[in-house]
């Protein structure tokens, strides 16, 4: 990392042929109708030109003259004042000869297209001044730290960059230097003094010995083909604080210490709790009353969070009630770190949804098939049948439409065997406890579509279906599931009521199974504990490999119930390794 560090700093600098050149820096980008073009005049002023990319580059380099003799033509003014006070007079300033010359040194014709002419290492020259041209050179849009910063938790930053990639980045970081007690005082009027605290890596997890101290990263954009673009950096806003100490998913981590092999697969389905559920006084003094308060806030839980699921080493992760700032801001930077894509599909009329995440040396994507239920039973064809079942239900159909659940089904292509594809499927069903003929609807929803896709569009695709289905082993929803059908005299169709009754029978083609069994809770909190979230597999092509055991009860209950200080949300991951058949 050293070697390319200094590298890098070599080609900022300059060879000492290129170190006499200022830099001319042009951005173009094909969809954009016009280049911008920035550099120095040798008389200090900036210049930053608008141009059309179709324009002859004649009439850039016009410009070009016509700017750089504004400067010498308002000495000329003065000097006319200096000659009427009987000063020595300045000359009148000509526009200096502007032209353009390709990397191999020939003069580009006027009449190309800007969009063609201004070529990486090409030099622009301006009288007596040249310029080596950087197109599109790597650039940072944005650099940020996470506010909150625990000891023993890694620390993602936010990079966007232009023109690069952050795995091209590189990256610096540095913490406080603790002033000596006798110097606080003078040291504290200078500003903070940085010494380098770790290897340079994206990710930088804190120890103990760093709290109560800041952070700072310099980060420099790269684009993987030796180009290095100006560094930033940024410093965090707070100091860091201690951990937790021990967390619920400590244990589990060792049975996930390693990526699954290469005919393998670890999935992982979490409801992680949104923040817009998690930050309300509801939560905080009906549902969470026994979880300390600064344990809910969003940034203490992120922590948690990103620690967790970057200890599972997964190669599927499938979210449910992802805020969309959580999985922008914080999700997807940091598990993309670690080598993970995310694809995230908002609720209807929500600030949160799902998100899917893929290790990308394992997989692409290949297509992205999601729906909301509400809008697809409407409009698609592959739900008609339902449709006009459901039409005898009024009330009921009025219910379900105005759901805003969703599904979110990518399908992935292996990157070592282009033969083997996966069906991914994730979903979060309505909630309510009496919601079970609405949980019934939606799933019905949800396996015509999945069929349509692994059966269809990409015939004899396996199929992982994970998520919070609200659903526990004793419920219709979970008996159709697993089964392939749905009685019309079964319990569910009058869950809230006679009024609401709708009485259909149901079924699927799927073989699916539940690949890590009825665990007794995936959801504990005050006042209910039940299996509601499933990871099901296609069991004619997939088999289990290992479940990796939940927390101990003793661990759940520590703090009473969940979230607690120790675990971030109010339900349990579930982790499994699959193989195909």
């Amino acid at each position: 990392m050293w070697h390319r560090l200094r590298a890098a700093l070599g080609r900022l600098r300059g060879s000492p042929a290129a170190s006499a050149m200022e830099r001319a820096v042009v951005r173009c980008v094909p969809s954009e109708p016009k280049l911008s073009l920035r550099f120095v005049l040798p008389d200090g002023s900036a210049k930053h030109m608008q141009r059309d990319q179709a324009e002859p580059l004649g009439r850039a380099l016009a410009r070009i003259a016509t700017n750089a003799a504004k400067g010498p033509a308002k000495a000329a003014k003065k000097s006319k004042k200096a000659r009427a006070e009987g000063g020595p007079a300045g000359e009148a300033a000509a526009a200096p000869a502007v032209r353009l010359f390709s990397r191999d040194g020939e003069a580009v014709a006027e009449e190309v297209p800007n969009a063609a002419a201004w070529q990486d290492g090409a030099v622009l020259q301006i009288g007596e001044a040249r310029y080596r041209v950087e197109r599109n050179p790597p650039a940072l849009t944005e650099l940020q730290l996470p506010r909150s910063l625990l000891a023993g938790f890694p620390v993602c930053p936010k990079v966007s960059a232009e023109f690069a990639a952050p795995q091209h980045c590189l990256f610096r970081w540095y913490r406080e230097q603790r002033p000596a007690p006798d110097r606080e005082a003078a040291v504290g009027d200078c500003g903070p003094v940085w010494v380098e605290a770790a290897a340079a890596e994206r990710v930088f997890t804190p120890s103990n010995a760093l709290v109560g101290l800041r952070l700072k990263l310099r980060c420099t954009p790269g684009d993987g083909a030796q180009r290095y673009g100006p560094p930033r950096e940024v410093e965090s806003s707070g100091p860091v604080e201690a951990g937790p100490g021990a967390c619920t998913f400590d244990s589990r981590h060792l049975y996930t210490r390693k990526v699954c092999g290469e005919g393998s697969v670890r999935a992982v389905s979490y409801n992680i709790l949104a923040d817009t559920y998690a930050q309300t006084e509801f939560s905080r003094t009906v549902l969470y009353p026994y979880c300390a308060p600064y344990a809910l806030e969003l940034d203490y839980r992120q922590n948690l969070l990103k620690k967790e699921l970057a200890g599972y080493n997964a190669d599927l992760i499938c979210l449910q009630e992802v805020d969309k700032a959580v999985f922008v801001d914080s999700l997807a930077p940091a598990l993309d770190a670690f080598g993970l894509e995310g694809l995230f599909r908002i609720k209807e009329k929500q600030h949160e949804g799902l998100a899917t995440f893929y290790r990308r040396d394992k997989f692409s994507l290949l297509s992205q098939h999601d729906i909301a239920f509400s809008e697809a039973l409407l409009s698609d064809l592959l739900h008609k049948e339902l449709c006009d079942k459901l039409a005898q239900y009024p009330l009921v159909k009025e219910k379900v439409l105005q759901r805003s659940s969703v599904l979110q089904v990518s399908v992935l292509q292996s990157t070592t065997d282009p033969s083997r594809k996966i069906c991914v499927a994730n979903t979060h069903l309505y909630w309510h406890p009496k919601g079970g003929n609405i949980r019934l609807i939606q799933i019905a929803v949800a396996l015509s579509h999945i069929k349509h896709i692994s059966c269809d569009l990409y015939p004899n695709t396996p199929v992982i279906f994970c998520g919070d289905f609200n659903s526990t082993p004793s419920s219709g929803t979970y008996s159709f599931i697993n089964s392939g059908g749905i009685a019309e005299d079964h319990e569910d169709w009058v869950s809230n009521g006679e009024e609401e009754r709708c009485n259909m029978p149901l079924s699927h083609p799927l073989k699916l199974l539940s690949a890590c069994g009825e665990p007794a809770y995936t959801n504990y909190v005050g006042g209910f504990h039940g299996c509601l979230d499933y990871i099901f597999i296609d069991k004619n092509a997939l088999e289990v490999e290992q479940v990796i055991p939940l927390p101990s009860h003793e661990e759940v209950t520590t703090h009473q119930a969940l979230p607690s200080v120790s675990h971030p949300s109010d339900h349990i991951a579930l982790i499994c390794d699959l193989k195909w058949k």
